[in-house]
């Protein structure tokens, strides 16, 4: 069984990770050139080339607050038609939900004196987050990013067909709003 985490932005992150959690395939993914669309188009031809029919797949939702938001909106919904054309499902994961599976808030500090993390501070923090969780680095971030999703999708299939929990808290909280269909 292959689980699969897809980052869609400018540069996509792709990874597929086995049922034990380990790597089988990790790509930043950038297309061909630098115009749009073919650049566009030829990133999601090469992404769907890696797809399977059976794979578990989880894609990172919407960011609102991107500089790139249209671009990585079409990019984004680009991904969505091709997975749907081959009839295959994903879980979408909202983008807080996957800095929540790694215990990630958003915010540095103490009770009383908190400060929001920006850009590449939260960038920073995942990065620092997944190599605690899972022992995992990749010099992208959206491939980091992909990593985390597929580990998402493990844990969503597992939380489907099982009743076993090795979560931390968090964790399960994602999931389990997964699960319910609220993100």
């Amino acid at each position: 069984m292959r689980f699969v985490g897809i980052d869609p932005s400018t540069k996509t992150g792709f990874v597929v990770i086995n049922e034990n959690g380990q790597v089988m395939r990790e790509k930043e993914i950038t297309g061909i050139g630098t115009i749009d669309p073919k650049r566009m188009r030829t990133m999601i031809v090469d992404l769907m080339a890696h797809i399977q029919k059976d794979d578990v797949i989880a894609i990172e939702g919407f960011g609102f607050a991107s500089q790139q938001a249209v671009q990585n909106g079409g990019i984004g919904w680009g991904i969505r038609m091709a997975l749907d054309a081959r009839k295959l499902s994903y879980i979408e994961v909202a983008p807080n939900a996957l800095k929540k599976y790694v215990g990630v808030t958003g915010w540095t500090g103490e009770a009383g004196s908190k400060k929001r993390l920006t850009g590449p501070q939260k960038k920073k923090a995942v990065k620092n987050a997944v190599i605690e969780h899972f022992n995992y680095t990749h010099k992208s971030d959206n491939v980091i990013d992909a990593y985390v999703l597929a580990q998402i999708a493990l844990s969503h299939f597992v939380a489907q067909e099982t009743d076993s929990n090795q979560l931390m808290n968090y964790q399960a909280q994602v999931i389990e709003t997964i699960l319910k269909g609220a993100i």
